[in-house]
């Protein structure tokens, strides 16, 4: 049986931590990248392989993500987590963190049951090469669809409000200047779409940020307020699916390679630590163009070379 070297462990890790927050698919570049380099890479790093010892090494770098992520954001999920404890203690929603923990659980549900019940047949079935090709070019259409109806889509703004001092009795109230406030003021519809949006990230290709952010923008949000609400939904979601796999790690399927999980892990957790601090800045002005295009070229680019190469 062939087991993942180390600097395998140390490629893959980095790609992971990068490529999960980044809206390019973590799972499609997983499956491509080996694919494309061939050899020991392509026999090594198979994730459609049952019991594959490449899928427990891939899932259980979340993990490391996910503790990247909690690690940006622990002020803020120390006071999510907080409300919610407050919350269920009280019975009631009455603050903006108790309320955006609650849209959070809601907007994972989806995703979460969805996982359970189809991640394997997803990934037996499509998790080749040229089906990651395919939808990582459609990963890019969603990403370039999304930018371009967001257009049209009525974004966050000033909230008219009545008697206010302004001619005609209107004084216009600008968005709160705390993202989490913005976020906790949306509707529960809105949330839900969002994070039911997060089980095309099943197909590997689709991106779990990218069609989180693509739906977040569809539904109002800004780019910055969609990015950050798709890494507060990642966080539990990531890290839920890399403590499932944890028992195949402890098992037969983690013999050979638990040190390069743990060489793997540590790449990938600081990778994606830097990922999202650049994210988190890159939405403030910018969009999901750029990696919308990437994922046309280098889908197309790998469609083209598996099939005719």
């Amino acid at each position: 049986m062939h087991h993942l070297t180390y600097p395998e462990a140390i490629v893959i890790g980095l790609l992971q931590g990068v490529t999960e927050l980044f809206p390019v698919s973590s799972l499609g570049h997983s499956v491509l990248l080996p694919a494309l380099a061939g050899g020991r890479w392509a026999r090594d790093l198979d994730v459609s392989a049952p019991e594959s010892p490449y899928l427990a090494f891939v899932v259980g770098l979340h993990v490391a993500t996910a503790l990247a992520l909690l690690a940006y954001f622990w002020r803020d999920w120390v006071r999510i987590v907080t409300g919610l404890v407050t919350s269920i203690r009280h019975r009631s929603v009455t603050s903006s963190d108790q309320r955006l923990g609650w849209l959070i659980v809601l907007a994972t549900i989806p995703v979460g049951l969805t996982g359970l019940a189809l991640e394997h047949t997803f990934r037996t079935t499509l998790g080749k090469p040229i089906p990651a090709a395919v939808f990582l070019v459609l990963n890019g259409v969603l990403l370039l669809g999304a930018e371009r109806l967001r257009r049209r889509a009525p974004a966050d703004g000033p909230v008219p409000v009545m008697d206010g001092p302004s001619a005609g009795g209107v004084a216009v109230v600008a968005p709160p200047a705390d993202p989490d406030v913005r976020l906790a003021r949306m509707g529960i519809a809105k949330a839900l779409t969002i994070g039911a949006a997060q089980c095309l990230a099943l197909l590997p290709g689709i991106s779990r940020s990218g069609v989180a952010m693509g739906a977040g923008l569809l539904r109002g949000l800004s780019h910055e307020d969609a990015a950050r609400f798709s890494f507060l939904l990642a966080t539990p979601v990531i890290f839920a699916a890399g403590l499932l796999k944890v028992p195949d790690l402890l098992g037969p399927l983690g013999d050979g390679i638990r040190g390069q999980v743990l060489v793997g892990s540590a790449a990938s957790g600081i990778s994606a630590f830097l990922a999202v601090r650049f994210l988190t800045r890159y939405f403030e002005t910018r969009t999901l163009t750029p990696f919308a295009i990437y994922c046309l070229i280098a889908g197309a680019a790998s469609l083209a070379w598996l099939t005719l190469a």
